[in-house]
């Protein structure tokens, strides 16, 4: 699934973990967004958790507790492509967090907790694209990025890391792109997965008046 803007392409990924946390959705919201910007500004931290991560799998089976294992798709491969993409990582400047940008991200979390959908289009809302736009005005490139499951924000990044099943790994290239400077994120319940992120990205923003 592709949402262009501009030049952003905005991709969906289902979920992989299913964490057991107790953070709640405000806190887990400020910290996903400091673990993608310790991904961008300290790249070589993530390959240390990736390659803890890899030792969990047993085949296309990790291990998410002594005797609870959740399938995917590719398996260990995606994880190595994670790390070997990660280690030819150069540090890019971290996000700032845009209270707009949150606010999107926060109205389709909304919607979606009421109705169980997934994916960038809310019944109600509307695209990113119509989101983003009610809180202002953007410059360059806009992105959104869904992840679902994980009650702990180092799991949810790491989720969208390894884009397992993905096959351009978007999610990945979001989190990588040069052109995003601020990043806006809200998390909160989802009926069908527990739990779900959303994180909207722009180059630029002015707050509407």
């Amino acid at each position: 699934m592709a949402f262009i803007r501009g030049v952003a392409v905005i991709f969906l990924v289902l979920a992989l973990f299913a964490g057991n946390g107790d953070c709640t959705a405000p806190d887990m919201a400020r910290e996903v967004l400091s673990e993608i910007n310790l991904a961008r500004t300290r790249p070589g931290e993530y390959v240390d958790f990736l390659k803890n991560f890899r030792r969990t799998f047993r085949g296309n089976l990790y291990r998410l507790q002594e005797r609870t294992f959740v399938d995917t798709e590719e398996g260990v491969s995606a994880v190595d492509e994670a790390i070997a993409y990660l280690t030819r990582q150069l540090p890019i400047e971290p996000l700032s967090w845009s209270p707009q940008l949150a606010r999107a991200a926060a109205e389709l979390v909304r919607e979606s907790g009421r109705t169980g959908d997934t994916g960038h289009y809310g019944r109600r809302s509307g695209g990113p694209g119509q989101r983003i736009e009610k809180q202002g005005e953007w410059a360059g490139r806009v992105g959104e990025i869904i992840g679902y499951g994980p009650m702990d924000a180092r799991l949810m990044v790491m989720q969208l890391i390894i884009d397992d099943g993905v096959p351009d790994r978007g999610h990945r290239k979001n989190i990588f792109s040069r052109d995003f400077r601020l990043g806006g994120v809200e998390c909160g319940p989802h009926p069908q997965y527990r739990n779900m992120c959303v994180i909207d990205f722009a180059s630029g923003f002015r707050a509407a008046k």
